[in-house]
């Protein structure tokens, strides 16, 4: 085994709990297995204590309250391993389930925000006016983003960056899946970029470009965000071509190079990922997004999404 195949499976193990594997699709990537016991008792707990999606929006310090039941479950280094994976700049993500105990998207709501709150603390979702958002993909669609339309391809981006905010991960879950075909999630590490090196040396990596968001996001402020900043010695991105505002015709030609560069490049990955099923990303380093679907006027898929910060 090579160092960097060492490397990428530092993290593997297996527990009476879990077991930590490479994901399938990505070696990039880790799949974390529960047993079942651990799911079954984690939502014994959640109904024992009456832990409601209610309650949870309602009160902050519940959401805490359900990762300690996954902790009391799985042990308290569970964790602190999530976070060691997400920081870890040869992975930066993980995938994960509810072993199809449950249909129960409120179920699903909690899962969620148990290993959200092991990762650190979300940040609010202007979107729904929540720390998290519920959001379909269906055949017809009048948003102003490409979010919610099913049939283009939804470029790859971060997360966060019309908000002056930090954004350090990304947990997205699919809660329903009905007559799909395609929309896979696109994902690309930027150390697996080809032209990395291009675009990181360019004169306008440095540049602060202004960045508004659309009427749907409920986020009225504009801000200035370089595309490109060192993260622990590496390059870090923050970028999205929906929201960008560039000042002048080169400027607009360095973004649209570089997204045509990164939507081509070999090594993007297209994820599937079941029904109940979630990943995690830093969003530092992991740009994300999602192939078109099929043409389909019964197509339907709920997604969850949650963003926010490590806990210092």
């Amino acid at each position: 085994m090579s160092i960097a195949e060492l490397k990428k499976a530092k993290f593997e193990q297996k527990t009476e709990a879990y077991e930590v594997k490479i994901h399938p699709q990505s070696n990039r990537l880790y799949h974390i297995n529960f047993s079942k016991n651990v799911i079954v008792n984690f939502l014994e707990k959640v109904k024992q204590n009456n832990q409601t999606v209610q309650h949870l929006e309602y009160t902050p310090y519940e959401r805490h309250i359900v990762a300690s039941y996954l902790l009391e479950e799985t042990g308290e280094e569970f964790g602190a391993l999530l976070r060691d994976i997400v920081n870890d700049r040869e992975s930066g993500g993980f995938t994960l389930g509810l072993e199809g105990i449950t249909e129960d998207t409120d179920e699903f709501v909690i899962f969620s925000t148990a290993i959200s709150h092991l990762l650190g603390t979300p940040n609010h979702d202007s979107m729904s006016g929540k720390y998290y958002a519920r959001f379909s993909v269906k055949h017809t669609d009048s948003s102003d983003s490409y979010l919610r339309q099913a049939y283009r391809l939804f470029t790859l981006h971060t997360d966060g960056t019309f908000v002056d905010e930090p954004t350090d991960w990304l947990l997205m879950m699919k809660f329903v899946e009905e007559n799909a075909v395609g929309g896979e999630s696109r994902l690309l590490h930027l150390d697996d970029w080809k032209e990395l090196d291009k675009y990181t040396s360019h004169p306008l990596a440095g540049h602060k470009f202004t960045y508004k968001a659309p009427a749907s996001k409920n986020v009225a402020q504009e801000v200035e965000r370089l595309t490109f900043f060192n993260y622990n010695n590496k390059p870090g991105m923050c970028y999205i071509d929906q929201f960008a505002y560039p000042e002048t015709i080169e400027q607009a030609k360095y973004l649209r190079e570089l997204s045509h560069s990164m939507e081509n490049d070999e090594r993007v990955i297209e994820l599937e990922l079941p029904v109940g099923d979630l990943v995690v990303l830093n969003n530092i380093f992991w740009l994300h997004g999602r192939a078109a679907f099929e043409v389909n006027p019964d197509l339907n898929r709920e997604l969850l999404r949650q963003r926010g910060r490590f806990n210092q």
